[in-house]
């Protein structure tokens, strides 16, 4: 796929800046739950690519868990309805959590995740975002790891897609929206 192909307004987020910054987030993770035996919950499919970069930058005994909420449904805005399409496999009472987004939008997602999580009595939840978009925030979300503030631009890249495409772009870059609209 060549960048002529790529419906983008510009790049946002280069991947340098994306690997510096997930190696930062990941000392201060390591930092924090050294001696605690965290679980990291990768909000699939999203967090993935960013999940798979902050896990190889820890230097803590950890593991690891996915989960796989939708609200989206392909559309360029949450539906503010929120799905459980895949569960954890592991038990999280008493376990320090830490829940990997890609991106907190409206917040109505990630506040069905933690509410979910704390009936399940974990040690601790804290939620680390790569990209957080105030802007658009229809219900607060207490998130003490965070990547980039964004403005409210309709992004791909980085495991962050349109219609399930652009996922594998190594950076993060704002959706020209008039031309998908022209496809």
């Amino acid at each position: 796929m060549s960048n002529k192909d790529i419906p983008l307004k510009k790049i946002l987020i280069s991947e340098e800046q994306l690997a510096k910054k997930t190696k930062e987030l990941a000392d201060q993770l390591s930092k924090d739950y050294v001696g605690k035996d965290p679980i990291f919950i990768c909000v699939l499919r999203g967090a993935v690519l960013f999940f798979s970069d902050l896990m190889k930058n820890l230097d803590i005994k950890c593991s690891m868990d996915f989960i796989a909420p939708s609200s989206y449904s392909g559309n360029l805005e949450s539906s503010g309805v929120v799905r459980l399409l895949l569960d954890l496999r592991e038990n999280i009472k008493g376990r320090h959590v830490i829940l990997v987004e890609d991106i907190i939008d409206t917040g109505l997602t990630m506040n069905y995740m933690i509410e979910n999580l704390k009936t399940r009595k974990p040690a601790s939840l804290e939620v680390c975002a790569l990209l957080d978009k105030t802007e658009n925030r229809k219900q607060p979300v207490a998130t003490k790891y965070i990547g980039f503030k964004i403005p409210n631009e309709f992004v791909v890249g980085y495991g962050l897609d349109y219609q399930e495409f652009y996922r594998n772009l190594p950076y993060v870059g704002v959706l020209d929206e008039q031309k998908i609209q022209k496809k």
